[in-house]
C-alpha cells in the first residue's frame, strides 16, 4: 500500500511539472504569436498588472485631463491596468522613438504601447513595419462601429486591415468671438479677402502641425476649384497644377498674416492663446466641441462661436494603434477596446461636446443612446446635421505629406 501511494505521488509530481512546464513554455511564446487564438477573456486576463504608454498630441488640456482621469481610471478599476500619458508636439517624436529602437535592435520591450494617430503616419508606421496587428478585429466594442464605412476602413485613403482601431471623428471648424467680430466670412474667397482687409489679425500653426496642415488643405483645394481630381493616388502633374497657384496664394497672403508671415505659431495651443488674448479674430478646431469645452474652462469667451465654409471642412477619423514592439500589447488591445465602450464614449461627448462620434449612435444600448442624445451641447456646437452636410473629404497621405514637405520650403524657409 505504502508502495502504491508512492507510486502515485511520483505521478502527480510528474504530471504536474509537465504540466507547469508547458505553461512555462507557453508564456515565453511571444504575445503577437499567440493572441489570434486566444479569447478576449484570455487577453483581458493577460492584460492585468500591466502598464500601458500613451504617446498622443497634447495641445488639449480638456482631452489630456479625460485620458489621464475619466479613461485611466477605468482601465484602472476595471482591468487593473495602468495607462501613463505622454504628450507629444505631434507623432514624428513617437515615429522616430519606435524607428530607432528597431534600428537599435529592440524589437520587444518597448517603450511606446499606444498611439494615437491617423492619416500619412499611420501609413508611415504601417509601411516600416512598426505597428502590430492586425488586431481591430479581436475587439468586441468594434461591434458598435460601422467597420465597413470607407470613412473608417480607409484613413486618408489607405487601407486600415485591423491595424488601428477607430478613436473619434474630427471636422474641422473655424472659431471666432461674435463679440468681436460678427460677420465671419463664410467662404475660402471671403476668408482670403478679409485676411487682406485684417492685416496681423490671421495665421495657422507652422507645418507639420496637424491642425496647421488640415487648414492650409482648404487653401488647396480653393486653388484647384474643389477636390476633383485630387481624391486618388498621388499624380505629379496634378499636383504642380495645383501647388502652383497654392503656393503662390499663400505668399500672396503671407504680408497679411500675423507678424507678416515671418513666423507661425509653433502649435495650436499657441494659436488658442493668440485667439483667446485677441491678437487674431480667427481661430479652427479638428474638434467641433472645443471651443464650447474651452469655454465651460474659461479660456474662451462665452460669446465664441462656430461655423463651417459653405463649401465645407475637411472631416476624418482618429485611430488608436500599436507598435510592433510594445511592452504591453495584450493591456494596449483592452485600451483601444475600452475607447468604444459606450460609457466612455457618453464621457467623451460630455466634455470634448464633439459630434459625431465614431460609434454609431443606433448600435449603443438604448440608455446610453438617451444620455447621448440629451447632451447639452452648448450654443458653441453646430448641430450634427449642419456638419455632416458640409463635410470635405481627405487626399490620400502622399498628397500631404508633398504638401507639408513643400511648405516648409516655399513658404517657412522663404
Amino acid at each position: 500500500m505504502k508502495k502504491m501511494l508512492i507510486i502515485m505521488l511520483v505521478l502527480v509530481i510528474a504530471t504536474s511539472s509537465i504540466l507547469w512546464a508547458g505553461a512555462q513554455k507557453e508564456a515565453q511564446v511571444p504575445f503577437e504569436q499567440r493572441y489570434q487564438d486566444m479569447t478576449w477573456e484570455e487577453i483581458v486576463a493577460e492584460a492585468k498588472g500591466q502598464t500601458v504608454y500613451h504617446y498622443m498630441w497634447g495641445g488639449s488640456d480638456v482631452i489630456n485631463n479625460w485620458i489621464s482621469g475619466f479613461y485611466a481610471d477605468q482601465l484602472k478599476q476595471k482591468y487593473d491596468i495602468t495607462l501613463e500619458m505622454v504628450p507629444v508636439t505631434g507623432p514624428q517624436v513617437y515615429i522616430n522613438k519606435v524607428l530607432g529602437e528597431k534600428q537599435a535592435g529592440k524589437h520587444t520591450g518597448g517603450s511606446v504601447d499606444l498611439v494615437w494617430v491617423n492619416g500619412e503616419n499611420f501609413k508611415t508606421m504601417r509601411q516600416g513595419d512598426l505597428l502590430f496587428g492586425p488586431y481591430a478585429d479581436k475587439l468586441p466594442n468594434t461591434e458598435y462601429v460601422n467597420m465597413e464605412d470607407k470613412a473608417i476602413a480607409y484613413d486618408f485613403g489607405y487601407p486600415v486591415e485591423g491595424y488601428e482601431s477607430p478613436y473619434g471623428s474630427a471636422q474641422m471648424v473655424m472659431i471666432y468671438d461674435s463679440a468681436r467680430l460678427p460677420n465671419p466670412p463664410k467662404t475660402v474667397d471671403a476668408l482670403i479677402k478679409w485676411v487682406k482687409a485684417n492685416p496681423g489679425k490671421f495665421t495657422y500653426p507652422a507645418l507639420p502641425d496637424f491642425t496647421g496642415s488640415a487648414f492650409i488643405r482648404h487653401l488647396f483645394y480653393y486653388a484647384n476649384g474643389g477636390t476633383d481630381g485630387l481624391m486618388g493616388e498621388f499624380d505629379e502633374a496634378k499636383y504642380t497644377e495645383v501647388a502652383n497657384k497654392f503656393f503662390a496664394l499663400l505668399n500672396e497672403l503671407k504680408p497679411y498674416m500675423w507678424r507678416q508671415g515671418t513666423t507661425y505659431p509653433e502649435s495650436l495651443a499657441k494659436l488658442n492663446d493668440l485667439f483667446a488674448n485677441g491678437e487674431v479674430l480667427l481661430n479652427f478646431n479638428y474638434g467641433p466641441g472645443d471651443a464650447a469645452a474651452k469655454i465651460e474652462t474659461g479660456q474662451f469667451p462665452k460669446t465664441v462661436r462656430t461655423y463651417v465654409f459653405d463649401e465645407g471642412t475637411i472631416a476624418n477619423s482618429n485611430y488608436l494603434a500599436i507598435p510592433y514592439n510594445s511592452s504591453s500589447k495584450a493591456a494596449a488591445m483592452v485600451a483601444a477596446n475600452e475607447m468604444l465602450d459606450p460609457e466612455v464614449q457618453y464621457s467623451m461627448a460630455v466634455i470634448r461636446k464633439s459630434w459625431p462620434l465614431i460609434v454609431n449612435i443606433e448600435k449603443l444600448p438604448a440608455e446610453w443612446q438617451a444620455k447621448i442624445d440629451a447632451i447639452d451641447m452648448g450654443a458653441a456646437v453646430l448641430p450634427g446635421d449642419e456638419l455632416s452636410n458640409h463635410t470635405l473629404p481627405e487626399m490620400m497621405s502622399d498628397w500631404l505629406m508633398r504638401i507639408e514637405q513643400d511648405w516648409t520650403e516655399k513658404i517657412l524657409q522663404q
